[in-house]
């Protein structure tokens, strides 16, 4: 059993391998797939309320990840 074991798994991995290979074949003309375009993306909303950005990009890092945390919170 052991002699004909590891060719018997050999010729499944074979067959396994050559059988997605053998589908249906599909004629040039029988390609009916609807192309069609898609409509634009809706511009972003302003989260902002009007309010100006800063013009400078800060570094992100753990220092100023806390400051920004800190200002997000209400005052007690």
């Amino acid at each position: 059993m052991k002699k004909t074991l590891l060719p018997g798994l050999l010729a499944a991995a074979l067959l396994s391998l050559t059988l997605p290979s053998c589908g249906p074949s599909v004629a040039e003309d029988e390609d009916n797939v609807a192309t069609a375009t898609l409509p634009p993306l809706p511009a972003a909303p302003d989260t902002t309320k009007g309010a100006k950005q800063p013009e400078q990009s800060r570094e992100l890092n753990a220092v100023n990840a806390v400051e920004d945390i800190k200002k997000m919170q209400p005052q007690m």
